[in-house]
């Protein structure tokens, strides 16, 4: 069993009002929405950035990173850029303090006593958003299995064909292309050491500069554009000014994913 910790006196923090507290080493973003606590891992799953530091707009916490937005009531992720939940801890009120139980999520079978705002959390219906992402997710992986029927590479080579030649690309967590997804800053040519050969340069971004996709889309990025006959060399540049946005994204790629 779960022991709970005792993190603030009750009272302590406004409503609403976020506050970080660590447990047992644990860093633990703490909210006080409605008369009710909620408890999660201060890390936004994207890329690690602080959740407590972020704006809490109801029951939506932002990353001041990227703008990622999680549902505070279960960890779940509401928005892009982050696909997966952050952790979810069980919270009670009880001798004028409030108390977490670190790594047991509210969603989970009580194995402890809970207070009564903990138990109206659990059983708070998922906001909309979250389904139809979770819904838009589950479709993108099934059309990334279906093998491609376009050609690699048809037709001179061009910057228009390059970035459909990028359309192959596609990142491993959110199953889009890197193109629109907004990654591809801009594609430049020159004469490559092999006669007849060019040398194509692609000027990328990352969501976020420990995006931990990052080694394997440039190397992805590479093959595509290899597959071309009249490529020689292919050099990938991560570029993080500007940094990327959400904005940056295609309307196909906000379908894809449920963003509307």
């Amino acid at each position: 069993m779960l022991e709970f910790q005792r993190v603030l006196d009750e009272g302590e923090l406004a409503d609403p009002g976020k506050a970080l507290v660590e447990i047992e080493g644990e860093m633990i973003a703490l909210f006080h929405v409605g008369g009710v606590y909620y408890a999660l891992d201060d890390v936004c799953t994207h890329d690690g950035g602080p959740l407590a530091d972020g704006e809490l707009v109801d029951y939506a916490i932002a990353c001041p990173r990227h703008g990622a937005q999680f549902d505070i009531r279960s960890g779940e992720a509401l928005t892009m850029p982050a696909v997966r939940a952050t952790k979810a801890h069980r919270v009670k009120v009880e001798d004028g303090g409030v108390w977490v139980a670190v790594g047991e999520s509210p969603l989970s079978p009580s194995t402890g006593p809970v207070a009564t705002e903990t138990t109206a959390a659990a059983a708070a219906p998922q906001p909309a958003p979250q389904t139809a992402a979770a819904s838009q997710t589950v479709a993108a992986e099934g059309a990334a299995a279906a093998p491609s029927t376009a050609p690699a590479s048809a037709g001179t080579l061009s910057e228009e064909l390059v970035r459909e030649m990028l359309k192959e690309v596609k990142d491993p967590e959110l199953f889009v292309n890197i193109v629109d997804l907004g990654l591809v800053y801009g594609v430049a040519f020159a004469d490559a050491e092999e006669q007849g050969k060019q040398r194509v340069v692609v000027d990328m971004t990352m969501t976020s500069p420990a995006c931990p996709a990052g080694p394997q889309l440039i190397a992805d990025t590479k093959r595509a554009v290899s597959s071309h006959p009249d490529v020689g060399e292919v050099e990938v540049k991560i570029v993080m000014d500007p940094p990327w946005s959400p904005e940056r994204m295609t309307d196909d790629a906000r379908d894809q994913l449920g963003i509307f």
